[in-house]
């Protein structure tokens, strides 16, 4: 299914979801003009490797295990947010933040709606190293922090439909589907996929327990929203 438009109202103008579209489409094509050597050490410098930050855990407890700073290991929780392994990665994440980032960012304010942004891709990224802690590969995309602005819009705008695009076979068609359906499913795709990863060899392809983490962690921004509005209502 691929999402085309919502109807939910937009209250502000979301210059600061442009502007984090803007920022990892330049940081695309900052990717595009490095070297394959230095791509790989871009990547490795900015995507958030586990094993890293683990290491770096460990290592403030134990100053016998070599480790980089802290600090090192941590700054890619953020960095690699905006990072893609290529342009299927960065245009279907895009998307789904220009079609629901706008409307969060609308009802938590631009500032709050930019640091919650950060933190929920920085938590989504937690959830996948704590999946797989010892990992080498690094992690890179949005899609984490998009998963927590799908969380975040399930809560707060249930009613609103999603244009859909859905394949039939080698047909498509378009359809209007609650934003409560089309998220939920969402959700139980990353689930089913976690379950196949779990029963299958091989190296992971996909931070599936990233997208999980991240879409939690909306739901939880959601409802505190969402509480903090209806007791604004009450006074």
């Amino acid at each position: 299914m691929i999402p085309i438009r919502d109807t939910a109202p937009r209250y502000r103008f979301p210059f600061v979801n442009i502007g984090l579209i803007l920022v990892n489409v330049l940081v695309f094509f900052h990717q595009m003009t490095l070297p394959p050597e230095q791509l790989y050490q871009f990547i490795y410098r900015y995507g958030s490797v586990p094993v890293n930050l683990t290491a770096s855990l460990f290592g403030l407890f134990d100053p016998a295990l070599p480790s980089a700073s802290f600090l090192e290991a941590a700054l890619p929780l953020f960095t690699a947010n905006f990072l893609h392994g290529g342009w299927l990665h960065l245009i279907g994440n895009m998307l789904y933040l220009w079609i629901f980032g706008d409307n969060i960012e609308g009802m938590l304010g631009h500032l709050k709606y930019l640091v919650l942004y950060l933190l929920m891709g920085a938590a989504s990224i937690s959830f996948h190293i704590f999946s797989n802690p010892l990992s080498s590969t690094p992690l890179v995309g949005a899609s984490g922090a998009i998963a927590g602005v799908l969380g975040a819009y399930f809560i707060l705008y249930p009613r609103s439909r999603i244009l859909t695009l859905v394949p039939l076979g080698c047909f498509f068609t378009f359809v209007h589907l609650p934003a409560m359906l089309f998220l939920g499913l969402w959700f139980l795709l990353q689930l089913f996929n976690v379950s196949l990863q779990g029963s299958a060899a091989g190296v992971q392809a996909v931070a599936w327990w990233a997208h999980i983490g991240g879409f939690i962690v909306g739901l939880t921004v959601g409802i505190i929203t969402k509480l903090r509005l209806q007791g604004r209502y009450r006074d």
